[in-house]
């Protein structure tokens, strides 16, 4: 059974505390100048999560301070541009059904529903899984799971209460799942071309190279957000918690044994140039945690969870001064096509620069500290 820990040991808090401090406005941080970008989404749910478990109300006038930024009175959104479609605009919408419940204001409702819009156009693989983007035609990327399917479902389960529309949000998970699963390993390639036209994609399988950490990060931790709300009568419920359950093993497959977190390029732990990789570890120790809080992960994987804990502290965090946490070790970017070096090649992987505090990185910390510390005060 998991142990309680001493309050100097809760991580979430010092996490917020210093997000807060430093960066009191996300969309004015590491070049964003006020774009609509996905990573306050993450950064965000790590507040609304620690917001739920503690009730402090700082958090959640973070949230809105934020988001308000954007959101303006008709429910309109501050550079938000449909027409992009890019799967990746939805993610900051979750933070909307909260925002309205805790305030009633309509431009919050407003606002999920013209992101709701967009997926009524958006276009789709042959078998109606969403493309990432526009500019990346016929193909699936694992990122795009976590930025649209745990709003697209609340949404559904808000407004649009038919129970057959749900099965649209488990089908891009299965979908997924079947086209970018390795048998040999149980892990999962970063993307997919439905048309095997892309430099990156395998001429047969259609799938990218390489099994990037934080590509199958966003899908873990897309997966236990979804099943969260997922009614557990659902015909596909099983096969949604099959898939995490499977993609989670072999994840625990290629766990670092001695840091106990994860590699850059998954499988790749020994090879030159890789490096234990933090927002990867920390998205995959977030969905461990609420997998095994939700017991869809038996307790069998607590020890393996403990380990995993321990590491992202040890590994990638280290407290300034004045008490500030900071995360090292974040791949800033990492994509697919779009440039010529974007290859999904092993030297891509490793090339692109790591960098302390990345928004993404920290707010995947955030959850994982908040899902796990939220764990340990259960279990007592």
């Amino acid at each position: 059974m998991l142990e309680k820990k001493s309050a100097k040991d809760l991580w979430a808090a010092k996490t917020a505390a210093s997000i807060m401090e430093r960066t009191p406005k996300l969309y004015e941080e590491n070049g964003h100048h006020g774009k609509w970008s996905y990573d306050y989404g993450v950064v965000l749910k790590g507040f609304e999560r620690l917001w739920q478990a503690t009730g402090d109300e700082q958090y959640a006038q973070y949230i809105q301070h934020n988001m308000d930024y954007f959101i303006q009175g008709d429910g309109s959104i501050r550079g938000y541009r449909m027409e992009e479609h890019n799967i990746d605009h939805l993610n900051n919408g979750k933070l909307m059904f909260g925002l309205y419940d805790r305030t009633g204001n309509i431009k919050y409702k407003l606002a999920t529903g013209l992101l709701r819009e967009q997926l009524v156009t958006h276009p789709r693989t042959s078998e109606g899984a969403f493309w990432h983007k526009q500019v990346y035609p016929y193909q699936i990327w694992l990122d795009g799971l976590y930025m649209g399917a745990p709003f697209y479902l609340e949404y559904l389960l808000r407004w649009e209460p038919e129970e057959g529309l749900l099965n649209d949000v488990t089908k891009q998970f299965i979908l997924c799942a079947q086209h970018t699963r390795d048998d040999a390993t149980g892990l999962l390639y970063h993307a997919w071309d439905e048309q095997r036209v892309q430099p990156w994609s395998h001429s047969v399988t259609g799938q990218s190279p390489n099994f990037w950490g934080r590509s199958i990060g966003w899908f873990v931790m897309a997966l236990v957000d979804v099943l969260d709300l997922l009614p557990s009568h659902h015909p596909d419920y099983r096969k949604l918690v099959d898939i995490f359950t499977d993609t989670m093993t072999a994840l625990r497959t290629y766990q670092d044994t001695v840091s106990g977190v994860w590699y850059q390029v998954v499988n790749e732990g020994g090879r030159k140039g890789n490096y234990l990789e933090a927002s990867a570890s920390s998205m995959i120790v977030y969905a461990m945690a609420k997998g095994v809080r939700l017991g869809w992960l038996s307790e069998e994987w607590e020890p393996v969870l403990h380990h995993a804990y321990a590491g992202l502290i040890s590994e990638f965090v280290m407290e300034t001064n004045q008490g500030w946490v900071n995360l090292y070790k974040n791949c800033q970017v990492a994509g697919l096509g779009g440039d010529a070096r974007r290859d999904g090649s092993y030297a891509y992987y490793i090339s692109e620069p790591i960098i302390t505090n990345d928004q993404k990185g920290m707010g995947a910390f955030l959850l994982a500290c908040t899902e796990y510390e939220y764990l340990l005060h259960a279990k007592v």
